[in-house]
């Protein structure tokens, strides 16, 4: 039991509480919307639903993808994430045509709202729960990508550094987000479509929310095809890698370097420059000391290096 808790808590943290929040909101969602006859409030459920289904995926594979290298699968596991995320970037699609042909059904046939109070505590409580796992997807998006932010800058360091973040947290951040607007504007349609003449917005809303999570869907699914094909490792990861060899006494410059971002793990291989007149046994044990420490910096899971001699020419700062 302590070891399956152990793998459980290797898992995206952001992606298992709005699994659990969206299991507990797709009952709610689904009975309000059978009840009410409300399209934003079937658009809601819906999305909902795939999010439910989305955030199981994503959890799953955020422990898979913690795997460690193994003889078969050199490289790790961190690309799994991806996979999974795709399928879930699938179900989205399908869900988000469903809820934008709902939506043109109903601008073209509208209905009046009925079981207004449990409709609007449904949505309520969806703002409630989904603004949870967003605030917690910010803070995920600050922690993994190590940024400074406290109060209303935490929001716009998360907008600005959620391209870093690990797949799963990316997800739950744009699904979450837009569950979050999704709710205010479905609150927004029902109660014009109930207090005035105009039926139709409930029908527009419905479709507006559809198009909403294509968009995630969209977003999600280019961001895991990259991944997917390999990626290289934001700036900032480089020059921190970079600055961990150049610091060894011994390396006097990186002929070459590549780091390649699998999931929110990073594969480092350089040749690197030492100076004259060592022995072959020397370099060794400098490499080793370096590699280690690489090794020993957050996300890095992998290391390979090549030593030559200095060259006379600093490679490394004409390439960057």
């Amino acid at each position: 039991m302590s070891t399956l808790w152990e793998i459980i808590k290797k898992g995206n943290t952001s992606s298992f509480y709005a699994a659990l929040g969206n299991l507990f909101l797709v009952i709610l969602k689904g009975i309000a919307a059978f009840s009410s006859g409300s399209g934003a409030m079937f658009a809601e459920a819906m999305h909902t639903g795939a999010d439910t289904v989305n955030q199981v995926f994503v959890f799953i594979g955020s422990i898979l993808a913690e795997r460690k290298p193994t003889p078969r699968f050199p490289t790790g596991f961190g690309r799994l994430i991806n996979v999974f995320c795709m399928g879930a970037v699938i179900i989205v699609t399908i869900m988000a045509y469903e809820t934008v042909l709902e939506g043109i059904h109903l601008i073209r046939h509208p209905t009046s709202v009925q079981t207004l109070g449990f409709t609007i505590f449904s949505l309520g409580a969806s703002m409630a729960i989904d603004g949870y796992v967003l605030l917690k997807a910010i803070r995920e998006i600050v922690r993994e990508t190590r940024a400074d932010g406290k109060g209303f800058s935490l929001i716009l360091a998360a907008f600005k550094n959620v391209r870093r973040a690990s797949p799963a947290t990316r997800l739950v951040f744009y699904e979450d987000l837009v569950a979050t607007f999704g709710a205010m504007l479905a609150i927004g349609a029902i109660l014009i479509t109930h207090f005035t003449p105009i039926k139709a917005l409930d029908g527009f809303a419905a479709t507006i929310i559809g198009f909403l999570m294509g968009g995630v869907a969209f977003r999600v699914g280019y961001d895991n095809m990259v991944g997917l094909i390999g990626v290289s490792a934001p700036r900032d990861v480089e020059d921190k890698v970079s600055q961990i060899i150049l610091d060894d006494p011994d390396v006097t410059d990186i002929n070459k370097m590549r780091i390649l971002q699998e999931g929110r793990f990073y594969h480092v291989e350089s040749y690197i420059e030492l100076r004259q007149g060592l022995t072959l046994a020397k370099a060794g044990d400098i490499k080793t000391r370096i590699r280690d420490q690489l090794l020993a910096y957050e996300d890095v899971t992998d290391v390979t290096l090549g030593i030559i001699e200095d060259n006379g020419v600093e490679d490394w700062r004409s390439l960057s």
